[in-house]
C-alpha cells in the first residue's frame, strides 16, 4: 500500500515553513546562477538566426515566461483541485501566491511577442489564435486575483478560486495546440519532447537554461510569498509566536 504521509505533510503549515526556508536559498542560487549564465549566453555568444538576425533573441526571454505562464496555470488548477477535496489551506495559500506570479509572466510573454511580432510580422499585435488565448489567459489569472481579494470570506474565496482555475485550465491545451489547430502566423513551439530541436544546440541549449532559470526564480519568490502568507494567516499560533520571537531574538 502506498504511504501518502508525505502528501499529508503539506496540509501543515509549520512543516512547510520550515521545509520552505532550507530550500529557498538554494533556489535563490541556482536562480541568478541559471538566468546570468543563460542571459550571456543566448544574448551575447548565441550564434544570429539565419532569418531573423539578431531579433530572435527575444526568445530567451519570451519563450521562458510563456511557458511558465502556462505551467504555472496548470498548478493552480491542482492546487484548486486539492483545496476542494483535502482541504488543505496551503493549497489556496499556493493559488493565491502563485497568481500573481503567473499573471506576470502571461505580461511579459505578451510584451515580448509584440516586441518580436513587429520586426517578424510587421505589426505589433494581430488577433493570432495564440495570441488571443494567451490574452485569455491572463484574463483567467486577473480573475483569480479579483475573486481572491473580492471575497471577504477565506474559505469562500478559495473555493470560487479553486473552482476558476480548474475550470479556466481548459484554456491551456487551446494555447499549446493553436499553432495546429488554426492557419497562424505564430511559429510552431521551441520545445517539443518528442522531437529533436529545429534549432542547432548552440542556440537551444541557453533557452534550455533560461527555462530553468526561471522555474528556479518562481520557486524562490513563490516560497518567499508563501511563508510570508502563512505567517499572516497563522500569527495567533504558538509556533508563529515562537518564531517570530526567535528571529527577533536574533535581530538583538
Amino acid at each position: 500500500m502506498m504511504n501518502w504521509s508525505w502528501f499529508h505533510k503539506w496540509g501543515s503549515p509549520k512543516w512547510f515553513y520550515e521545509k520552505s526556508g532550507r530550500w529557498l536559498p538554494w533556489l535563490a542560487i541556482a536562480a541568478a546562477l541559471l538566468l546570468a549564465v543563460g542571459l550571456v549566453w543566448g544574448l551575447a555568444f548565441a550564434p544570429p538566426d539565419y532569418q531573423q538576425g539578431n531579433s530572435f533573441r527575444i526568445i530567451y526571454i519570451h519563450v521562458p515566461a510563456a511557458i511558465l505562464a502556462q505551467s504555472c496555470y496548470i498548478m493552480l488548477a491542482v492546487a484548486g483541485v486539492v483545496g476542494l477535496v483535502w482541504k488543505m489551506k496551503l493549497a489556496d495559500v499556493f493559488l493565491q501566491q502563485a497568481a500573481p506570479f503567473g499573471a506576470w509572466m502571461t505580461v511579459i510573454a505578451l510584451l515580448t511577442g509584440a516586441i518580436w511580432g513587429k520586426p517578424t510580422w510587421g505589426s505589433w499585435w494581430v488577433w493570432d489564435a495564440r495570441l488571443t488565448s494567451m490574452l485569455i489567459l491572463l484574463f483567467l489569472y486577473f480573475g483569480v486575483i479579483a475573486l481572491g481579494q473580492a471575497i471577504s470570506n477565506r474559505d469562500s474565496a478559495a473555493k470560487a478560486c479553486a473552482v476558476l482555475a480548474i475550470v479556466g485550465v481548459i484554456n491551456i491545451p487551446i494555447i499549446k495546440y493553436s499553432v495546429e489547430w488554426w492557419n497562424t502566423l505564430h511559429q510552431p513551439a521551441t520545445f517539443k519532447l518528442t522531437e529533436k530541436p529545429a534549432m542547432p544546440v548552440e542556440m537551444w541549449l541557453p533557452l534550455l537554461v533560461m527555462v530553468l532559470g526561471f522555474y528556479c526564480f518562481f520557486g524562490a519568490v513563490l516560497l518567499m510569498r508563501m511563508r510570508l502568507e502563512v505567517l499572516k494567516r497563522e500569527a495567533r499560533s504558538s509556533w508563529v509566536k515562537a518564531e517570530i520571537g526567535k528571529q527577533l531574538g536574533g535581530v538583538k
